[in-house]
Order: structure tokens, then sequence, then C-alpha cells
């Protein structure tokens, strides 16, 4: 992106030769999210790229969203053993039997959280006041430990610290977007 003949500068992991991945910081990553279809979606993907790059999996974004019936997380909740098997052939995901198994039970455990608090969204943001959060250069927090640990206890998969840590930059709970990023909140707008 240029304006007037100077280049924006964006994060520094935001690969510029993948238009996709460009839009995707751009107008996505660290854009506050209160909805519980997005959320279900990132944390989704989330777990699938523990231990990958997010390059990849954003690549792979679509398949995904067509391999998981468009995120909808209560038709992943019922997924059988003929589903799971399925998805395993899907040479268009990341086809790994753990991860397949744990977006079904935290597709279940998701559902459950939205119930106790009236949607996922509101328990997700109560960690903060509904407050955003302004940090960079960081994969983990006290906050992302805390948010972990009660996920787990809940009895949720592949949602180690580093893992939430990076789902809430993708929802926006922490904007962390560099210094020189041109999405780069200079003033704290969180009311702290």
């Amino acid at each position: 992106m240029q304006t007037m003949g100077k280049e924006v500068k964006r994060c520094r992991w935001c690969n510029l030769n993948n238009p996709r991945y460009v839009a995707y910081h751009d107008s996505e990553w660290g854009v506050p999210v209160y909805d519980d279809a997005q959320l279900f979606e990132m944390l989704l993907l989330e777990t699938f790229q523990a231990g990958l790059s997010w390059e990849c999996v954003l690549n792979k974004r679509e398949a995904f969203r067509r391999a998981f019936d468009g995120f909808d997380c209560r038709r992943v909740a019922d997924y059988d053993e003929a589903k799971r098997e399925a998805l395993l052939h899907d040479a268009g995901i990341v086809r790994n039997r753990m991860k397949i198994a744990a977006a079904v039970t935290n597709a279940r455990v998701f559902i459950a959280i939205g119930r106790e608090y009236g949607s996922f969204a509101a328990y997700l943001w109560h960690f903060t006041d509904g407050r955003v959060l302004h940090e960079a250069g960081r994969v983990r927090s006290p906050l992302s430990d805390s948010v972990s640990k009660d996920l787990k206890r809940r009895g949720m998969k592949f949602v180690g610290t580093v893992t939430v840590y990076a789902f809430l930059q993708a929802v926006g709970v922490i904007c962390a977007h560099e210094p020189e990023c041109f999405l780069a909140v200079t003033e704290c707008d969180c009311g702290c």
C-alpha cells in the first residue's frame, strides 16, 4: 500500500508477497471481534496453526471453511468418527488426527461456555472488562496464561498460552501491531 508516493509500513511478520496475508493484516488482525461465529472460526484456525506458520493455515482458510461446514460450531460439535476420518483425507486442510478431534471437543466446550455466559464473546471479553489491550513484541502474557488455563480446565485442547495469545491478537482483544506499522495505536484508547 502506498500513499502519495510514500510506502506504508506494516508489521514485519506480514509477507508482502502474499496478497491474502496483506489483506488479513490490514483488515482483520487486531480488529475486535464480538461475533461468536467469527470467534469460533479464529479459534479453530489458531488451534490448527499450533506448530505451523499462520500463513500456511491462512492460505488453507477457504478449504477449512468448506471442510468444517462454514465453521458452524454446532455442526462441528456433532461430527462423528466417519466425518473425522473424512477430514483426515482432505488434502486442502491440515490433516492431523489429534487436531481434528480437538476441533470437535473444542466446539462442544465453546457451545457450553456460550450457554454459561450468554455468548462466547461475553466470556472472552470479561477477562479484560471489555477493553482492548495494546502491546507488541510478545508471544504470551498473564492474560493468555489465564485464558489458556481456564479453557484447558473446561476441556479444550491445543489451547496453550502461545496459541491463546495468537488468538487474542487475531480477534483484537490484544492489539499488537508493531510501532512502525501504519495500524499501530500511538495513544492508548482503552480508557486506562
